[in-house]
């Protein structure tokens, strides 16, 4: 799978976490994530940073965080 770098917009909790509140596509498409199901990092290197859960709309989708950079994976 190839990684497509996104836009996210997300805020950063008091306790340092960071919650994915929009994506933005590169034509200029954006999504609001309507729910955050669950965060992880990868034990067997399955991928690269930290992997969120979420729903947009009806879907359930990954998107992923390293360092600063955000990607979904097409």
């Amino acid at each position: 799978m190839k990684k497509i770098y996104v836009q996210v917009d997300s805020e950063r909790q008091e306790s340092g976490e960071v919650i994915p509140l929009t994506v933005s596509w590169q034509d200029g498409r954006i999504w609001n994530i309507d729910r955050v199901l669950h965060s992880c990092i990868s034990h067997d290197g399955e991928y690269e940073g930290i992997r969120y859960t979420v729903i947009i709309g009806s879907a359930e989708k990954y998107i992923y965080r390293a360092g600063h950079a955000w990607y979904v994976m097409a």
